[in-house]
């Protein structure tokens, strides 16, 4: 039986993308495991406004199947105002059936996320992804201070999950450390779900 971990993202101007890359290939470092990448459309208020089915490139857009299937799951999203992205929240708030049906209870779940400042509100992104993941009764894994990356990074990096410094005009790229940290961040989500998996 295959072990899958969902990385599900939104990402505007590409950085949460590419972390969810990075976040990927730490999942598939892990034997027997594969990684699902997923995104999530726009939103808008203008009621006449739609995406097309099929998203032009990248991830495919989630679904609550791809939700309810995994064996563990990775949440990203760039910072707003300290919060998550409307996208991201938009598609978990439709998320009751999973919860009413306890799909994803005792799964390990992470998060991650990009900013255009050090001091953007990188934390409370990553907590206020958490809380739904909590309601939902998946287990929280962040990364911890054996990754040596956490302590010398300059950027991005949080005991609460990868995060990435992008600068006020999205230009800055994934460092190096940020980058480690992403890889390590799906290496031990997926661990957590190849675990729980066989127990």
């Amino acid at each position: 039986m295959s072990i899958n971990v969902l990385i599900l993202f939104y990402s505007r101007h590409g950085a949460t993308a590419q972390m969810a890359n990075l976040i990927a290939r730490g999942v598939e470092k892990v034997d027997g495991v594969e990684a699902v990448i997923r995104t999530v459309p726009a939103i808008s208020t203008v009621c006449e406004a739609s995406e097309d089915v099929v998203p032009a490139d990248g991830a495919m857009y989630a679904n609550l199947e791809d939700l309810k299937n995994c064996d563990g799951l990775v949440l990203g999203s760039p910072t707003r105002f300290g919060n998550m992205a409307a996208p991201l929240k938009y598609f978990l708030d439709g998320s009751s059936s999973l919860w009413l049906s306890g799909a994803l209870i005792g799964k390990p779940a992470a998060v991650f996320t990009s900013t255009s400042s050090l001091h953007g509100g990188q934390e409370t992104t990553l907590t206020s992804m958490m809380l739904p993941l909590l309601h939902h009764g998946m287990l929280i894994a962040g990364l911890p201070y054996s990754e040596n990356s956490l302590l010398t990074t300059t950027g991005g990096g949080t005991p609460y999950g990868a995060s990435h410094l992008a600068g006020v005009d999205n230009a800055r790229k994934i460092d190096s450390q940020e980058a480690e940290l992403c890889v390590a961040l799906g290496s031990r989500v997926a661990t957590l779900a190849k675990q729980l998996s066989s127990s």
